[in-house]
């Protein structure tokens, strides 16, 4: 599994956010559209049916704060004993009949970079606009193994993913 901006990628998923837990919430990207799940209620939304699709309340850290953040989140896991749930973040559906909050869990060590939250919420839209599609990310998880890529590389795949 690699994370890339805000998507968590397998061969053969694309989640926002972090996988599924124990509870089971979780908002997987596919060829149709936007799959969730949390206590057996599975629900479906097509990208047809979709007018956007975006994140709100991810952590979000601009470059010139990025050293200080990871110096601060290490000292505190190490004094708290432990990382703790994973901060909680919304994606936000909307539709003819208005609009979804999906709870899904950051995968992001912290805090997700500046440009990669910026160039993940345009990526949503080329879902939503039927511009792009989550096979193409899961093709890439196919041969990018278990390891998520720097962060220079992540960037160069989200403007490719985007078309920039």
């Amino acid at each position: 599994m690699a994370m890339v901006g805000l998507f968590w990628i397998t061969a053969d998923a694309v989640y926002v956010g972090a996988p599924p837990g124990t509870e089971g919430r979780g908002a997987r990207l596919t060829e149709k559209g936007v799959e969730a799940g949390a206590a057996g209620d599975h629900r479906t939304w097509t990208w047809e049916e979709l007018r956007s699709a975006s994140v709100e309340g991810a952590p979000v850290r601009g470059a010139s704060r990025r050293r200080l953040a990871l110096a601060v989140e290490a000292v505190l896991t190490a004094a708290l004993g432990g990382t703790g749930e994973p901060p909680e973040m919304l994606l936000r559906l909307e539709t003819a009949s208005g609009s979804e909050e999906l709870p899904v869990h950051s995968a992001a060590v912290g805090a997700y970079d500046e440009e990669e939250f910026t160039l993940s919420q345009n990526l949503l839209a080329r879902f939503v606009d039927g511009e792009a599609s989550p096979r193409t990310l899961t093709a890439w998880g196919a041969i990018a193994g278990d390891t998520s890529p720097k962060r220079p590389e992540r960037q160069a795949l989200l403007r490719k993913w985007t078309g920039g």
